[in-house]
């Protein structure tokens, strides 16, 4: 298991209320192949270190951060400062067990126990990371199958709260969901390889080529799961309603695809039967919005082009009343010019008029 864990964080901590008051750490842990995180208390640590003082018959090669027993009992020890020391206390104590010369304490039994790591998939990712698949034992091998099965459903279940959070408008939490799948798919991509090449140490090792061939399929729907998910992780959502649950969360595989978009074939007796299409304005094209769409998800699409059309109409038409309005205005407002241009005229007539009626009396004078 040592050289299956690469590093050991904690990073968070949190607090609970249940039994009662109390601090917990949030461990992280990175291997080859994989990551996770387990939350502990203080008084679990205290117990792994006493538990591999007994079991090693020595203590580890680091201390245990002081418990504050006299500041505990205000609840003084809840303060940031002082979880923080004791944060960076226990995160420097699993890493000396860690990095040690002896492999006893690390070896354990109660270690791994702590750490979370479960005993039938130790041994796979010692060998994994180690450049091969050796380590793989019948076993082992449907252990870790059974694994990346789950976590292929988390990597479904945080594309499902993407959704959930982009209806909400929770912009920001839904980009947070979307790249912690894209995470944990590259690992998923990964670990598939590993199950593939581990396949290879079975044959050599004499399993049956029939169980040979129901493991290749296995692995082989693991990774169409992990593509179809790859094509959920980056497909956009058109509007805030989007794609929905149905259309992004349930992609159709390629032969459904071909019967719904293509005209589909039988043979039966040699005779051939294509199914009739009927009602097809042109021939359906396969697209990147479609490819990874079911039937049901093509009619959300569909659905969501439209009310995207409605709404540039709504535009249109809101932007064509604006000036509508603005002709008025301005036909308005040339009307208004054109009277006092009439006014304009009426009143150089009149000028004219005396002009024409002075000029006659000065003639008349003369």
């Amino acid at each position: 298991m040592s050289t299956a864990i690469q590093a050991i964080y904690i990073r968070g901590t949190e607090e609970r209320t249940t039994p009662k008051p109390h601090t917990v750490y949030r461990i992280e842990i990175q291997a080859s192949v994989r990551s996770w995180q387990m939350w502990r208390r203080y008084s679990e640590f205290d117990d792994l270190h006493t538990e591999l003082t007994k079991s090693t018959g020595s203590p580890p090669p680091a201390e245990l951060p002081p418990k504050h027993t006299t500041l505990s009992l205000f609840r003084v020890h809840t303060k940031p400062s002082l979880i923080e020391e004791r944060r960076v206390g226990l995160e420097l104590y699993l890493r000396a067990i860690l990095s040690a010369k002896e492999e006893k304490w690390r070896e354990s039994y109660a270690f791994r126990e702590f750490l979370g790591v479960p005993a039938g998939k130790a041994q796979a990712e010692v060998g994994s990371l180690a450049g091969g698949s050796s380590q793989f034992t019948s076993a082992s091998w449907l252990d870790e199958h059974i694994d990346m099965q789950a976590r292929v459903r988390d990597v479904r279940a945080d594309i499902n709260k993407r959704d959930a959070l982009s209806d909400r408008g929770d912009v920001s939490g839904s980009h947070q969901s979307n790249v912690q799948a894209r995470k944990k798919l590259a690992a998923a991509f990964t670990r598939v390889d590993v199950l593939e090449d581990g396949l290879q140490q079975l044959a050599m090792g004499g399993m049956s080529e029939g169980e040979l061939q129901r493991r290749r399929d296995m692995v082989g729907r693991l990774r169409d799961d992990c593509a179809t998910l790859s094509k959920m992780v980056t497909v956009a959502r058109l509007t805030s309603r989007g794609l929905g649950s149905a259309s992004e969360r349930n992609p159709t595989s390629e032969g459904d695809r071909a019967a719904l978009l293509g005209p589909a074939e039988s043979s039966t007796g040699g005779n051939q039967f294509r199914r009739p299409v009927t009602r097809v304005f042109g021939q359906p094209k396969e697209t990147e919005k479609t490819r990874p769409l079911d039937d049901s998800g093509l009619v959300q699409l569909q659905q969501s082009q439209m009310d995207q059309q409605d709404a540039q109409l709504a535009q249109l038409s809101t932007i064509l009343l604006r000036q509508k309005q603005l002709g008025l205005a301005i036909g308005a407002e040339i009307g208004e010019h054109i009277e006092m241009l009439d006014d304009l005229s009426n009143e150089v007539t009149r000028v004219g008029d005396k002009l024409s009626s002075a000029k006659k009396q000065l003639n008349r004078v003369s």
